[in-house]
């Protein structure tokens, strides 16, 4: 098994589909994971706990507050991320602020995976 050092990678649901293996349909939900940009580093020290905090996705300047915005300018990314999330460490190199994680870093062939999402919430509708 691969050096792992997250434990964690954010991605959307981008669609879903359907394969069929001899004649049994099989629901497929297609997701788009990574690439993740490190925003934080937390450590021991400073913050009571080793984590690193996450940021995937982009959205636009002008909806982003001054203090988002501050916060993520040592990223140095062309984008603000969308979503935020803190992963702790297991093993592995050091990270730095800025570094970019792929889905294939944390992920090979054959791994099982555990999916947690949070729908949009509705109301009463």
């Amino acid at each position: 098994m691969a050096n792992k050092m997250l434990n964690i990678i954010l991605g959307t649901k981008l669609k879903m589909s359907q394969a069929f293996e001899g004649n049994v349909r099989t629901p497929i939900t297609l997701i788009e994971a990574g690439p993740c940009v490190v925003t934080q580093i937390k450590t021991e020290t400073k913050d009571g706990y080793q984590a690193v905090q996450l940021g995937f996705g982009s959205k636009k300047l002008k909806n982003t507050s001054k203090a988002q915005e501050g916060h993520t300018k040592k990223a140095a990314t062309k984008t603000q991320p969308r979503f935020f999330a803190e992963a702790e460490f297991i093993e592995g190199e050091e990270l730095k602020i800025g570094d970019t994680i792929k889905a294939s870093d944390i992920l090979s062939v054959g791994d099982t995976i555990e999916v947690t999402g949070v729908s949009k919430g509705k109301g009463f509708q």
